[in-house]
């Protein structure tokens, strides 16, 4: 069965497939049960970099743009990168986890902001302000036509070491559309206006795959009728 793969992992791949397969051949040739362990390395990495198919559980709703576990859900307010009232939702990625972020909702990327940092446990709320960054912050629309932030913040780990933010200032983006990914382990926020959210659908604790699980809930009257079957 193939494996879809990202465009994002190719670099560490071709690395790794080269380095394992030079390990492997020689350990195979000194003593073969030796060659398991650079194979093992290089089914994970294929494994780490995968990238399924995924289309939302519902429309007109905030879709998770991370999978991993929900491990914060916390009031903000104007002085966080929402810029008002709202809720952050943060989610913990393991080493295990798929890694390529999507994004939550339809929008068009108004800026771009990248902050150094350091490598703390991502699965802590601090580390978004202690740990490399990348905010991303999003214009979308309401069903009355009112124009409101979403922010979504790519946040470094204790393992993970670089961050890729594949989006341009001026991008449309569609929800559970591809948006980038943190290697190897970190920690994704989406931060959502408190007048936007009807209802909050996932709570700490919870599994949450990206671009499928609803995260929020539009308030009802900026649903539509008719909303997809979950």
């Amino acid at each position: 069965m193939r494996i879809p793969l990202t465009k994002y992992g190719l670099r560490e791949i071709v690395i790794t497939t080269i380095v394992c397969g030079l390990l492997a051949a020689v350990a195979a040739w000194l003593f073969w049960p030796v060659a398991i362990l650079p194979a093992a390395i290089w089914v994970y990495v294929l494994c780490f970099f995968r990238d399924p198919q995924r289309s939302p559980a519902e429309d007109n709703a905030f879709i998770s743009p991370a999978d991993g576990k929900v491990v914060d859900i916390t009031p903000v307010g104007a002085d966080s990168p929402l810029g008002t009232d709202g809720v952050r939702i943060g989610i913990f990625m393991s080493i295990f986890n798929v890694h390529v972020n999507r994004s939550p909702c339809d929008g068009t990327v108004t800026k771009i902001e990248h902050a150094p940092g350091g490598y703390a446990d991502a699965r802590k709320p601090e580390a978004a302000e202690l740990n490399e960054s990348a905010t991303i912050h999003l214009s979308a629309t309401s069903s009355n036509g009112q124009a409101f932030p979403v922010v979504v913040r790519q946040i470094a780990g204790f393992i993970a070491r670089r961050i890729v933010t594949d989006l341009h200032v001026g991008q449309e983006t569609a929800t559970a559309e591809r948006i980038g990914m943190v290697k190897f382990g970190s920690r994704v926020e989406t931060m959502i206006p408190q007048g936007q959210i009807g209802e909050i659908t996932v709570e700490v604790g919870q599994a949450v795959r990206a671009g499928r699980t609803v995260l929020a809930r539009l308030p009802r009257r900026d649903r539509p009728s008719q909303e997809k079957q979950q």
